[in-house]
């Protein structure tokens, strides 16, 4: 498929971070924000972490009226997915829509977040913000930042996984950058390479524990069988991500916390297997991601192979700046033309 083709060759070379190291690394001025984050001391990162907050029960009948307007007029029974688990109190989705940058301080070449400086780039997330403000005013719109904690490698490292972990101050980094708005979530994202979400999820657990830091993997990345990132496209098992939703529904029962939102990218229909056994819980709740670029036409019908066909619970879209615009007619697919999908995406991530 040329699109998934593309897709890895583009990412890949983007990955140039093999100088990077877990415990010493130099990065840009502009995007660090090491200064800022230095003021914050890590009893406040715990304090933040522990905090607890009381959360209004939810409202099923707001719920249920908010799945059939996602449905978007779908009469195959797909849409909206029966049987799933109302979620725990101060779940986001599908009372709100989540609007997001994409990408690594290191790198220019992966995404808005780290493209631009801080303010130049939530200056332009807000006005991305406004779009969907205005085309359905009646979803409110949570802006977030999703980052890449770990991200698939050219170079084997010192243990052979193609894989570097983002270090802390570039996490927290992140997440005084997400400080600067009120309200803003953070969501981590994994690329496992030659590793397993097994080693690499509880890293993160630190930050995971924080009420307002969510979740993405990326099957893309995750190899199977010794197969180097970049050779093919990676796959995720059912069994994988409910690992992942499990981990993640035990710190939010542990911690108290409110349900975590969990984000897997797909493009391909081998990227995720036996999606039919994805377990949906109260404390998670599951979004497919549209993953792909190219031209409108390729992306929608990207969307209707991989995501509608296969509903797990919500679904989320993806704009390239750069990518979509590749070929005829050159140009993104705008707010209204994503509100026309079945069903409307809950998620919409900008890189």
């Amino acid at each position: 498929m040329t699109l998934s083709l593309n897709h890895l060759s583009i990412l890949l070379l983007a990955v140039f971070l093999t100088s990077c190291s877990e415990s010493n690394s130099k990065t840009d001025g502009k995007s660090s924000l090491k200064s800022e984050t230095s003021k914050k001391s890590e009893s406040e990162e715990e304090e933040l972490a522990s905090e607890k907050i009381e959360y209004e029960p939810i409202d099923t009948a707001l719920y249920n009226k908010k799945l059939k307007e996602l449905a978007n007029g779908d009469t195959t029974g797909k849409w909206p997915v029966k049987n799933q688990p109302y979620p725990l109190p101060g779940a986001i989705l599908p009372f709100k829509r989540v609007v997001t940058y994409y990408g690594n301080l290191y790198s220019k070449k992966m995404g808005a977040l780290g493209e631009y400086a801080p303010k130049e780039m939530l200056r332009m997330l807000y006005a991305e913000v406004a779009k969907w403000e205005k085309i359905d005013p009646k979803t409110p719109v949570q802006p977030a930042l999703h980052y890449i904690a770990v991200v698939a490698a050219g170079d084997p490292g010192k243990d052979g996984k193609y894989r570097n972990r983002m270090p802390e101050k570039q996490i927290d980094s992140v997440l005084t950058i997400s400080r600067m708005k009120k309200n803003m979530i953070v969501f981590l994202d994994i690329q496992v390479a030659l590793s397993t979400i097994r080693d690499e999820l509880p890293r993160l657990e630190k930050y995971l524990i924080m009420p307002n830091v969510h979740l993405g993997i990326d099957p893309e990345f995750s190899m199977k069988g010794g197969v180097l990132p970049g050779k093919k496209i990676g796959t995720y098992d059912a069994s994988e991500i409910n690992y992942v939703s499990d981990y993640l529904a035990k710190l939010v029962k542990t911690h108290q916390l409110p349900p975590k939102i969990f984000v897997i990218h797909r493009f391909t229909k081998k990227m995720v297997t036996n999606y039919q056994n994805i377990k949906l819980r109260p404390e998670t709740q599951i979004v497919m991601h549209m993953d792909g670029w190219g031209e409108p036409e390729l992306k929608q019908g990207t969307h209707r192979h991989f995501i509608y066909s296969e509903p797990v619970q919500f679904t989320g879209f993806k704009i390239f700046y750069k990518n979509d615009l590749k070929k005829a007619p050159y140009r993104l697919m705008t707010p209204q033309e994503l509100m026309k999908l079945k069903p409307q995406p809950s998620y919409i991530q900008y890189q």
